[in-house]
């Protein structure tokens, strides 16, 4: 099967409480030629390292990326060492992937809360590291009197950064040599997005072409069962707005009263849990009619899988170098892919590397 480098997915979109169906889907979606899997981390049975490495054992060609886990949550040597190890037992396909995550889960864990600061300063103790220094560090990350992993390293690893709001964009187009973009953007604001991420890039210095930018697209294929449908549409774009809906709204420009009347619903004053997880049929479709503007959930990719491929299409044509299939399973996914095959053009994606981290061209 002809591999298609432009294109990911995620592993174990969502919620899970078997990891191991890991292994079988990116057999899968290796198999149907999608280039890269990517891999969110919760905390409980979806660890960022264990997941990678499961994925790079499993597979062959199959990119890989962490998108995303936290500087602040492991020790930079450990999470410098995972790193190393993946890039390593993937033989080159690994990038690892931050983000900022959420405000209050840190503050209830006891840890810092991410800043811009920090995520540069931790990115540049990972390099160095990977380039064989040995050296004490002070600065916004921590305080670490001796870093050192091995005198021979020598390791390229890409950096991805998932970003949304516009300071976010700038680090990512100042430091990251790879940036995932947040689902349910319109194409509007991922033109936008691509933009900022270049010209910060740019300014920084370095090839705006250099910094590959993923737009994540959240696709969901008429075949989908409507329950299925309604939970990785409606429930996933709930969620997000339970989490950072102020983010998401400001990123679009909707407008900030539907956001309100979103929280003032009495279905979602005092939900016990996240809408994409727990959401009955009956709940998302409430959501769905009372709620939520046409607009915001045309975001995504719906219907047959041709016109799922020409919404891929559309990201293109907003500057996205390449496109992560959203909130479906590869067999899922495997429609969309097929009618992409037919639609997408070679020359545009000849030379991309497997790793999703690198832009290579």
């Amino acid at each position: 099967m002809q591999p298609l480098p432009e294109i990911g997915c995620y592993g174990l979109a969502g919620h899970t409480s078997s990891p191991r169906e890991l292994l079988d889907e990116v057999r899968r979606a290796e198999d149907l030629g999608i280039g890269s899997v990517f891999l969110s981390e919760r905390f409980n049975v979806k660890d960022a390292a264990v997941l990678a490495g499961a994925a790079g054992a499993a597979t062959e060609r199959l990119g890989i990326a962490t998108a995303a886990t936290n500087h602040n949550t492991r020790h930079p040597l450990v999470t410098a060492t995972m790193a190393a190890s993946l890039h390593r037992l993937t033989g080159g396909r690994y990038a690892l992937g931050l983000g900022r995550g959420f405000d209050l889960l840190f503050d209830v864990m006891g840890v810092p809360r991410v800043t811009g600061a920090q995520m540069a300063d931790a990115i540049s103790i990972y390099r160095r590291l990977w380039a064989g220094e040995a050296f004490a560090h002070s600065g916004p990350a921590g305080d670490y009197p001796y870093l050192s992993q091995d005198a021979g390293f020598d390791e390229k690893i890409p950096v991805l950064m998932m970003a949304i709001g516009d300071r976010s964009l700038d680090l990512a187009g100042r430091v990251a040599d790879g940036v995932v973009l947040h689902t349910f953007l319109t194409d509007e604001t991922l033109a936008r997005a691509v933009g900022r991420i270049r010209s910060a890039a740019e300014t920084a210095g370095r090839d705006p072409a250099s910094v590959r930018v993923w737009s994540v697209l959240a696709t969901v294929e008429e075949s989908v069962p409507e329950e299925q449908r309604l939970r990785k549409l409606v429930g996933r774009l709930a969620t997000y707005l339970q989490g950072y809906g102020e983010v998401l709204v400001r990123a679009n420009g909707w407008d900030p009263a539907v956001l309100q009347a979103f929280r003032d619903h009495p279905l979602v004053q005092g939900y016990p849990g996240a809408f994409d997880a727990i959401g009955t049929t009956e709940e998302l479709g409430r959501l769905r009619d009372e709620v939520f503007p046409e607009e915001w959930l045309a975001a995504a990719a719906t219907g047959s899988a041709e016109r799922c491929a020409r919404r891929v299409q559309d990201q293109y044509d907003a500057g996205a170098d390449s496109v992560v299939l959203h909130g479906a399973t590869p067999a899922e996914l495997a429609p969309v892919v097929d009618a992409w095959r037919g639609l997408r053009d070679p020359q545009a994606f000849a030379g991309l590397p497997t790793n999703p981290g690198w832009a290579g061209r």
